[in-house]
């Protein structure tokens, strides 16, 4: 008698555990409605982080990764969904690894992601960072690559942001991938080379005007070329 009273218990018990779940789901899935109805970006991560313990799923990792990384929380979204390469990682997941690895300076780490996405749709915009990536881990041959499929391919309407101004702006994504060929043609041999990259340089500023980084590039350029002109001279007196 007390065992089938006992097991009665237990069966209540996870009846009502499963009620209280399946409850508790629907309040949340209703709460993270409202919250996105108003915009409430904080009451939607908190929606989503108590659906996911509830009832896990990928999908539900990956969109509150996404969440993280869309809102410049990109420790929170790496400690959500990992940094790890792996091969059943959704588009969304690929993206949100690299997006953010970038972001905490972890490039070499970045890098694994963006070929993946790559790999998985060929798109200048991805190109262009995985070409910076590869500039700034001296990977140089990797960044040419990279540069040379983006100013192949980049299309009159792609346009690639800044940020070094006050005020942001924008030229031209080919401008941008030529500004990268500028920089790695200087890196190639940063005394021989002043004069070519300035000639790219010049060239990118016919078709983008506003773009300042381009300007301020050349003027380092030149300087460190008037440098050389007078170490030179000094050096024959």
């Amino acid at each position: 008698m007390r065992k089938i009273l006992l097991l009665v218990v237990v069966a209540c018990g996870f009846q009502m555990q499963a009620q209280t779940n399946s409850d508790l789901l629907k309040h949340y899935e209703g709460y993270y409605k409202q919250m996105r109805l108003q915009g409430d970006v904080q009451g939607i991560i908190n929606a989503m982080t108590h659906l996911n313990v509830l009832s896990p799923s990928e999908a539900r990792q990956d969109t509150l990764a996404y969440i993280y990384m869309s809102e410049g929380k990109y420790v929170q979204a790496l400690n959500t969904i990992g940094v790890v390469k792996m091969s059943t990682d959704s588009d969304i997941a690929v993206e949100v690894k690299a997006v953010s690895l970038k972001a905490v300076k972890r490039p070499k780490l970045a890098i694994e992601h963006f070929n993946e996405m790559f790999k998985r749709e060929q798109n200048p915009l991805v190109a262009y960072e995985l070409a910076e990536l590869n500039m700034q881990t001296n990977m140089q041959a990797e960044a040419q690559k990279h540069i040379d499929y983006g100013i192949a391919n980049s299309e009159a309407d792609m346009k690639k942001a800044f940020y070094e101004t006050q005020s942001p702006y924008e030229v031209p994504l080919k401008s941008a991938f030529m500004y990268l060929n500028a920089l790695a043609t200087y890196n190639k041999d940063k005394k021989a080379n002043i004069d070519a990259a300035v000639d790219i340089l010049d060239s990118i500023l016919k078709e983008a005007p506003n773009f300042n980084l381009v300007q301020l590039t050349k003027t380092e350029l030149l300087r460190q070329k008037q440098v050389m002109q007078a170490q030179a001279a000094q050096d024959k007196k």
